[in-house]
């Protein structure tokens, strides 16, 4: 993955490389559409690997949203992403990473 900032997530989705990026809004988006108060219950599930399918779309999509694509999250869960869905995952949960690294 090749990053524009230490935020950044590239991917590859349908054959055309994004950026992911989790901006305060996509952070806030994730917030309400999975219904968590913060997003650290997010954090422990992706540290403890605990999470679902919805919320590897929810935060790609979130990121994706953040970085300027245009894609609902019901287009992501139908489309190709390079390296399937544990590229995603891991996508995913590198994105929510880099989302919490402070700059020095």
């Amino acid at each position: 993955m090749v990053n524009r900032w230490r935020g950044d997530v590239a991917l590859v989705i349908d054959g055309k490389r994004c950026i992911a990026r989790l901006s305060l809004g996509a952070l806030a988006e994730l917030e309400e559409g999975l219904g968590e108060a913060s997003l650290v219950g997010l954090v422990e599930r992706f540290e403890a690997s605990r999470f679902a399918s919805r919320d590897v779309i929810a935060l790609l999509g979130a990121g994706l949203r953040g970085g300027g694509a245009e894609i609902t999250d019901a287009d992501l869960a139908q489309a190709k992403i390079e390296g399937g869905p544990t590229a995603a995952a891991k996508a995913a949960a590198e994105l929510l990473a880099r989302a919490f690294v402070v700059p020095q």
